[in-house]
């Protein structure tokens, strides 16, 4: 009898602290990855206080507006979901996909598009499910996506006759082209890919942000994990490009900042050790936070995806 009352105390003692937790999960999975309004992470800029970020974002609308001319809308469907980009063509035979982090549409990605188009690429910049005038209530972290650049690969290669496609991906944009080459279905003609600010898994970078916004990260931490799993299934805990990177044979580059206080810089490493391909490179910068690299060293950073990009189609 001393027992159950015990037990039960501990219930009514523990219940409500859960509770309140896994409430308090739930709201930050919405903020961070639900989509509950066509408004939310639409094509416009996703964090106007932010001075670094705005010059950024204004820096890709003049790309965009100079290469006007050169720009028509596509779509693809993939999953069911009706997905939006649009396409610059320049006239090469080979073409690039930028893929945005959380929160980014395709205008967010003109910013990343110059040294591509200066080394001879044709340009392709999406909206993520979920994001844009993409279809989609719920993102899964690259793990469902993957499938989407799948499809927009092939678009570029089968309709738009692109011998060569690249794959440009920025921090959760670089886990889901990752996700996509060393899927066992893809094809030969998607050729290599550049990451930049590539997390080891979501929850290691997640924990960074939690720390670096005085957040709790037990079992805060681990409830959002499980709040990302019953919406999409993914698993960003257990799963994710540390896992899979042994599998990747294609070219890749790793860029990274040494001052990532959210992709840590000795994860990048570990990442680069662990990668299965022969024709693998990593260029760490001084300078720069989070998928800040290129604002920060605009010369340095194309100069490194130009030669890359050159050194597979030599």
């Amino acid at each position: 009898m001393i027992a159950l009352w015990i037990v039960l105390g501990l219930v009514v003692l523990i219940v409500p602290g859960l509770l309140y937790t896994w409430n308090l999960s739930g709201k930050i999975y919405t903020n961070l990855l639900v989509r509950e309004t066509p408004e939310k992470w639409g094509r416009n800029c996703s964090f106007p206080e932010d001075e670094e970020y705005v010059k950024m974002y204004e820096q890709g609308l003049v790309w965009g507006e100079t290469h006007k001319d050169r720009k028509r809308p596509v779509s693809v469907v993939s999953d069911g979901f009706h997905l939006y980009g649009e396409y610059f063509d320049f006239g090469a035979e080979k073409a690039v996909i930028i893929i945005p982090g959380r929160t980014e549409a395709c205008p967010y990605s003109y910013f990343f598009a110059e040294p591509y188009r200066e080394c001879g690429c044709n340009v392709l910049v999406i909206d993520n499910r979920a994001h844009g005038l993409s279809e989609g209530k719920y993102p899964s972290l690259g793990f469902s996506e993957y499938r989407d650049i799948l499809q927009w690969g092939k678009l570029l290669h089968d309709e738009l006759k692109n011998a060569q496609v690249f794959l440009h991906g920025i921090c959760i944009g670089a886990s889901t082209a990752l996700f996509a080459l060393t899927d066992q279905n893809c094809p030969d003609y998607m050729a290599g890919m550049v990451g930049d600010g590539m997390y080891t898994t979501f929850y290691e970078s997640f924990k960074e942000h939690m720390r670096i916004d005085h957040h709790p990260i037990f079992p805060v931490g681990i409830e959002v994990m499980a709040q990302i799993y019953l919406h999409s299934k993914a698993r960003p805990a257990t799963d994710g490009p540390i896992k899979r990177i042994g599998r990747m044979k294609k070219p890749i580059l790793f860029v990274h900042s040494r001052e990532d206080g959210f992709s840590l810089p000795e994860k990048a490493q570990q990442l680069y050790d662990k990668c299965g391909s022969s024709a693998k490179k990593i260029r760490f910068f001084d300078h720069g936070a989070h998928s800040r690299i290129r604002i920060n060293d605009p010369e340095g950073y194309d100069r490194v995806v130009m030669d890359f990009v050159a050194s597979i189609t030599a």
